[in-house]
Protein backbone atom coordinates (compact mmCIF):
# COMPACT_ATOMS: atom_id res chain seq x y z
CA UNK A 1 0.00 0.00 0.00
CA UNK A 2 2.92 2.71 1.23
CA UNK A 3 4.47 1.67 -2.31
CA UNK A 4 0.97 2.52 -4.42
CA UNK A 5 0.77 5.50 -2.53
CA UNK A 6 4.31 6.59 -3.21
CA UNK A 7 4.16 5.57 -7.15
CA UNK A 8 0.41 7.87 -7.54
CA UNK A 9 2.57 10.94 -5.64
CA UNK A 10 5.77 10.38 -7.87
CA UNK A 11 3.12 10.08 -10.80
CA UNK A 12 1.00 13.09 -9.94
CA UNK A 13 4.44 15.11 -9.01
CA UNK A 14 6.03 14.18 -12.34
CA UNK A 15 5.65 16.34 -15.22
CA UNK A 16 6.03 14.24 -18.24
CA UNK A 17 3.62 11.94 -16.95
CA UNK A 18 1.39 14.72 -16.59
CA UNK A 19 1.65 15.92 -20.23
CA UNK A 20 1.65 12.35 -21.18
CA UNK A 21 -1.83 12.16 -19.03
CA UNK A 22 -3.43 15.43 -20.82
CA UNK A 23 -2.19 14.35 -24.09
CA UNK A 24 -4.24 11.00 -23.70
CA UNK A 25 -7.53 12.24 -22.57
CA UNK A 26 -6.94 15.23 -25.32
CA UNK A 27 -6.66 12.89 -27.90
CA UNK A 28 -9.53 11.13 -26.58
CA UNK A 29 -11.92 14.33 -26.57
CA UNK A 30 -11.33 15.37 -29.93
CA UNK A 31 -11.82 11.84 -31.29
CA UNK A 32 -15.20 11.75 -29.65
CA UNK A 33 -16.12 15.58 -30.54
CA UNK A 34 -15.01 15.40 -33.80
CA UNK A 35 -17.13 11.47 -34.20
CA UNK A 36 -20.63 13.18 -32.32
CA UNK A 37 -19.82 16.26 -34.76
CA UNK A 38 -20.01 13.87 -37.93
CA UNK A 39 -23.05 12.41 -37.11
CA UNK A 40 -24.94 15.07 -35.43
CA UNK A 41 -24.30 17.43 -38.74
CA UNK A 42 -25.51 14.01 -40.84
CA UNK A 43 -28.73 13.88 -39.23
CA UNK A 44 -29.41 17.69 -38.75
CA UNK A 45 -29.04 17.86 -42.55
CA UNK A 46 -30.98 14.67 -43.60
CA UNK A 47 -33.17 13.51 -41.17
CA UNK A 48 -35.54 16.74 -42.33
CA UNK A 49 -34.93 15.67 -46.06
CA UNK A 50 -36.65 11.83 -45.53
CA UNK A 51 -39.59 11.35 -47.57
CA UNK A 52 -41.79 8.96 -48.46
CA UNK A 53 -40.29 9.65 -52.47
CA UNK A 54 -36.69 8.13 -51.81
CA UNK A 55 -38.29 4.99 -50.74
CA UNK A 56 -39.98 4.30 -53.98
CA UNK A 57 -39.10 1.21 -55.56
CA UNK A 58 -38.56 2.19 -58.68
CA UNK A 59 -35.60 5.32 -59.21
CA UNK A 60 -36.62 7.89 -61.27
CA UNK A 61 -34.99 11.69 -61.48
CA UNK A 62 -37.92 12.96 -59.76
CA UNK A 63 -37.73 10.80 -56.99
CA UNK A 64 -34.32 9.81 -56.70
CA UNK A 65 -35.47 6.87 -54.89
CA UNK A 66 -32.76 5.23 -52.33
CA UNK A 67 -34.33 2.06 -52.29
CA UNK A 68 -33.11 -0.22 -54.61
CA UNK A 69 -29.65 1.29 -53.84
CA UNK A 70 -30.57 -0.09 -49.96
CA UNK A 71 -31.85 -3.61 -51.73
CA UNK A 72 -28.85 -4.03 -53.77
CA UNK A 73 -26.06 -3.10 -50.44
CA UNK A 74 -27.64 -5.50 -48.45
CA UNK A 75 -27.34 -8.04 -51.35
CA UNK A 76 -24.32 -7.01 -52.83
CA UNK A 77 -22.79 -7.63 -48.73
CA UNK A 78 -24.69 -10.95 -47.87
CA UNK A 79 -23.31 -12.39 -51.22
CA UNK A 80 -19.89 -10.85 -50.40
CA UNK A 81 -19.60 -12.22 -46.68
CA UNK A 82 -20.49 -15.86 -48.75
CA UNK A 83 -17.63 -15.91 -50.75
CA UNK A 84 -15.31 -14.38 -48.14
CA UNK A 85 -15.98 -15.58 -44.46
CA UNK A 86 -15.78 -19.01 -45.40
CA UNK A 87 -12.28 -19.04 -47.20
CA UNK A 88 -10.84 -16.28 -44.40
CA UNK A 89 -11.84 -18.46 -41.31
CA UNK A 90 -10.80 -21.46 -43.25
CA UNK A 91 -7.51 -20.32 -44.21
CA UNK A 92 -7.36 -19.13 -40.31
CA UNK A 93 -8.16 -22.64 -39.16
CA UNK A 94 -5.41 -23.99 -41.08
CA UNK A 95 -2.52 -21.24 -40.04
CA UNK A 96 -3.45 -21.10 -36.29
CA UNK A 97 -4.11 -24.41 -35.95
CA UNK A 98 -2.48 -27.15 -38.45
CA UNK A 99 0.38 -25.44 -40.08
CA UNK A 100 2.29 -24.54 -36.09
CA UNK A 101 3.10 -21.18 -34.82
CA UNK A 102 6.50 -19.85 -36.01
CA UNK A 103 5.83 -21.76 -39.55
CA UNK A 104 7.73 -20.03 -42.88
CA UNK A 105 4.35 -20.06 -44.35
CA UNK A 106 1.96 -18.75 -41.50
CA UNK A 107 4.62 -15.27 -41.55
CA UNK A 108 4.25 -15.20 -45.42
CA UNK A 109 0.58 -15.48 -45.54
CA UNK A 110 0.46 -12.75 -42.69
CA UNK A 111 2.89 -10.42 -44.80
CA UNK A 112 0.99 -10.75 -47.82
CA UNK A 113 -2.55 -9.80 -45.73
CA UNK A 114 -1.05 -7.07 -44.56
CA UNK A 115 0.01 -6.13 -47.48
CA UNK A 116 -3.02 -6.65 -49.59
CA UNK A 117 -4.75 -4.68 -46.53
CA UNK A 118 -3.27 -1.43 -47.63
CA UNK A 119 -3.78 -1.45 -51.33
CA UNK A 120 -6.24 1.38 -52.08
CA UNK A 121 -9.61 0.44 -53.35
CA UNK A 122 -9.42 1.81 -56.55
CA UNK A 123 -6.61 -0.77 -57.58
CA UNK A 124 -8.77 -3.89 -56.52
CA UNK A 125 -11.48 -1.94 -59.01
CA UNK A 126 -9.20 -1.98 -61.49
CA UNK A 127 -8.21 -5.25 -61.13
CA UNK A 128 -12.04 -6.86 -60.78
CA UNK A 129 -12.86 -4.74 -63.85
CA UNK A 130 -9.97 -6.64 -65.86
CA UNK A 131 -10.60 -10.16 -64.55
CA UNK A 132 -14.29 -10.29 -63.38
CA UNK A 133 -15.62 -7.82 -65.65
CA UNK A 134 -13.34 -8.84 -69.33
CA UNK A 135 -11.87 -11.76 -68.62
CA UNK A 136 -14.28 -13.94 -66.80
CA UNK A 137 -16.96 -12.55 -69.14
CA UNK A 138 -19.12 -11.36 -66.06
CA UNK A 139 -19.97 -8.11 -67.69
CA UNK A 140 -21.09 -5.52 -65.10
CA UNK A 141 -22.98 -7.35 -62.62
CA UNK A 142 -23.89 -7.66 -58.49
CA UNK A 143 -21.01 -10.92 -58.78
CA UNK A 144 -18.10 -9.36 -60.37
CA UNK A 145 -18.65 -6.77 -58.00
CA UNK A 146 -18.88 -9.51 -54.57
CA UNK A 147 -16.05 -10.97 -55.91
CA UNK A 148 -13.98 -8.21 -55.45
CA UNK A 149 -15.26 -7.12 -52.35
CA UNK A 150 -14.69 -10.42 -51.31
CA UNK A 151 -10.79 -10.19 -52.35
CA UNK A 152 -10.61 -6.65 -50.41
CA UNK A 153 -12.32 -7.73 -46.99
CA UNK A 154 -10.50 -11.55 -47.31
CA UNK A 155 -7.19 -10.26 -45.59
CA UNK A 156 -9.15 -8.45 -42.41
CA UNK A 157 -11.12 -11.27 -41.77
CA UNK A 158 -8.46 -13.62 -41.55
CA UNK A 159 -5.82 -11.66 -39.79
CA UNK A 160 -9.06 -10.70 -36.95
CA UNK A 161 -9.62 -14.43 -37.08
CA UNK A 162 -6.35 -15.76 -36.45
CA UNK A 163 -6.20 -13.19 -33.70
CA UNK A 164 -9.01 -14.61 -32.17
CA UNK A 165 -7.56 -17.98 -32.43
CA UNK A 166 -4.72 -16.97 -31.03
CA UNK A 167 -6.50 -15.73 -27.52
CA UNK A 168 -7.92 -18.93 -26.86
CA UNK A 169 -6.16 -20.13 -24.09
CA UNK A 170 -3.82 -23.61 -24.82
CA UNK A 171 -5.50 -25.49 -21.71
CA UNK A 172 -8.78 -25.22 -23.29
CA UNK A 173 -7.02 -27.21 -26.57
CA UNK A 174 -4.90 -29.80 -23.90
CA UNK A 175 -7.81 -30.19 -22.09
CA UNK A 176 -10.27 -31.34 -24.73
CA UNK A 177 -6.80 -33.62 -25.96
CA UNK A 178 -7.26 -34.98 -22.66
CA UNK A 179 -10.61 -36.45 -22.76
CA UNK A 180 -10.43 -38.00 -25.99
CA UNK A 181 -11.44 -35.23 -28.53
CA UNK A 182 -9.41 -35.46 -31.61
CA UNK A 183 -7.68 -31.98 -33.52
CA UNK A 184 -11.02 -31.74 -35.66
CA UNK A 185 -13.25 -32.15 -33.18
CA UNK A 186 -11.47 -29.41 -30.91
CA UNK A 187 -10.95 -26.88 -33.19
CA UNK A 188 -14.58 -26.79 -34.04
CA UNK A 189 -16.34 -27.82 -30.51
CA UNK A 190 -14.08 -25.92 -28.31
CA UNK A 191 -11.36 -23.81 -30.04
CA UNK A 192 -13.98 -21.73 -32.77
CA UNK A 193 -16.77 -20.92 -30.42
CA UNK A 194 -14.57 -19.55 -27.98
CA UNK A 195 -13.06 -17.15 -30.79
CA UNK A 196 -16.58 -16.27 -32.18
CA UNK A 197 -16.85 -12.86 -30.82
CA UNK A 198 -13.44 -11.75 -32.23
CA UNK A 199 -14.65 -13.33 -35.49
CA UNK A 200 -17.62 -11.24 -36.11
CA UNK A 201 -15.72 -8.41 -35.11
CA UNK A 202 -14.10 -8.82 -38.09
CA UNK A 203 -16.91 -9.68 -40.23
CA UNK A 204 -18.49 -6.39 -38.56
CA UNK A 205 -15.43 -4.66 -40.11
CA UNK A 206 -15.33 -6.02 -43.45
CA UNK A 207 -19.54 -5.06 -43.36
CA UNK A 208 -18.18 -1.68 -43.06
CA UNK A 209 -15.54 -1.86 -45.79
CA UNK A 210 -18.59 -2.91 -47.99
CA UNK A 211 -21.18 -1.13 -47.15
CA UNK A 212 -18.58 2.01 -47.69
CA UNK A 213 -17.22 1.19 -50.32
CA UNK A 214 -18.01 2.97 -53.79
CA UNK A 215 -14.56 2.90 -56.04
CA UNK A 216 -14.57 -0.18 -57.13
CA UNK A 217 -18.12 -1.33 -57.33
CA UNK A 218 -18.05 1.68 -60.13
CA UNK A 219 -15.60 -0.11 -61.94
CA UNK A 220 -17.25 -3.91 -61.38
CA UNK A 221 -21.03 -3.71 -60.37
CA UNK A 222 -21.58 -0.59 -62.27
CA UNK A 223 -24.15 2.33 -61.83
CA UNK A 224 -27.48 1.29 -62.74
CA UNK A 225 -30.45 2.60 -60.34
CA UNK A 226 -32.62 -0.23 -60.17
CA UNK A 227 -32.94 -3.09 -58.23
CA UNK A 228 -30.89 -6.10 -59.48
CA UNK A 229 -32.70 -8.99 -61.25
CA UNK A 230 -30.05 -11.83 -60.59
CA UNK A 231 -26.24 -11.75 -59.69
CA UNK A 232 -25.72 -11.13 -63.33
CA UNK A 233 -27.08 -7.86 -63.06
CA UNK A 234 -25.39 -4.44 -63.14
CA UNK A 235 -26.78 -2.36 -59.86
CA UNK A 236 -25.77 0.42 -57.93
CA UNK A 237 -25.06 0.47 -53.68
CA UNK A 238 -25.93 3.03 -51.48
CA UNK A 239 -22.53 4.36 -51.30
CA UNK A 240 -22.19 4.51 -55.35
CA UNK A 241 -26.21 6.05 -55.37
CA UNK A 242 -24.56 9.06 -53.01
CA UNK A 243 -21.27 9.42 -55.70
CA UNK A 244 -23.83 9.82 -58.15
CA UNK A 245 -26.51 12.15 -57.06
CA UNK A 246 -24.10 14.35 -55.35
CA UNK A 247 -21.55 14.97 -58.22
CA UNK A 248 -25.08 15.95 -60.39
CA UNK A 249 -25.09 18.83 -58.09
CA UNK A 250 -29.04 18.52 -57.95
CA UNK A 251 -29.49 16.80 -55.37
CA UNK A 252 -27.62 17.48 -52.18
CA UNK A 253 -30.23 17.23 -49.87
CA UNK A 254 -31.25 13.78 -50.38
CA UNK A 255 -27.83 13.01 -50.55
CA UNK A 256 -27.48 14.18 -46.86
CA UNK A 257 -30.80 11.59 -46.59
CA UNK A 258 -29.20 8.81 -48.36
CA UNK A 259 -26.02 9.33 -45.76
CA UNK A 260 -28.84 9.61 -43.08
CA UNK A 261 -30.48 5.99 -44.29
CA UNK A 262 -26.72 4.41 -45.03
CA UNK A 263 -25.60 5.41 -41.42
CA UNK A 264 -28.53 3.28 -39.79
CA UNK A 265 -27.71 0.72 -41.92
CA UNK A 266 -24.49 0.44 -40.47
CA UNK A 267 -25.40 0.81 -36.84
CA UNK A 268 -28.05 -1.41 -37.42
CA UNK A 269 -25.93 -4.53 -38.60
CA UNK A 270 -23.43 -3.68 -35.72
CA UNK A 271 -25.90 -4.00 -33.30
CA UNK A 272 -27.46 -7.27 -34.56
CA UNK A 273 -23.19 -8.90 -34.95
CA UNK A 274 -22.74 -7.35 -31.63
CA UNK A 275 -25.80 -8.87 -30.12
CA UNK A 276 -25.03 -12.45 -31.81
CA UNK A 277 -21.60 -12.12 -30.22
CA UNK A 278 -22.96 -11.60 -27.03
CA UNK A 279 -25.84 -14.58 -27.66
CA UNK A 280 -23.47 -17.01 -28.92
CA UNK A 281 -20.62 -16.14 -26.48
CA UNK A 282 -23.38 -16.64 -23.35
CA UNK A 283 -24.25 -19.76 -24.72
CA UNK A 284 -20.52 -21.45 -25.00
CA UNK A 285 -20.14 -19.80 -21.54
CA UNK A 286 -22.98 -21.85 -20.15
CA UNK A 287 -22.21 -24.98 -21.57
Amino acid sequence: MAGNRKLRRQYGRDPRSLFLLFSVWSAAFLTVLALFFMIAYILINGIPNLTPDLFAVRYTSENVSLLPALINTLSITLLSLLFAVPAGIGAAIYLTEYAGRGNRLVSMVGITAETLSGIPSIVYGLFGSLFFVKYLGMGLSLLSGALTLSIMILPLIMRTTEEALQSVPDSYREGSYGLGAGKLRTVFSVVLPCAVPGILSGVILGIGRIVGESAALIFTAGTVAEIADDIFSSARTLSVHMYAISGEGLYINQTYATAVVLLGFVILINGLSGFAAKKIGGTHADR
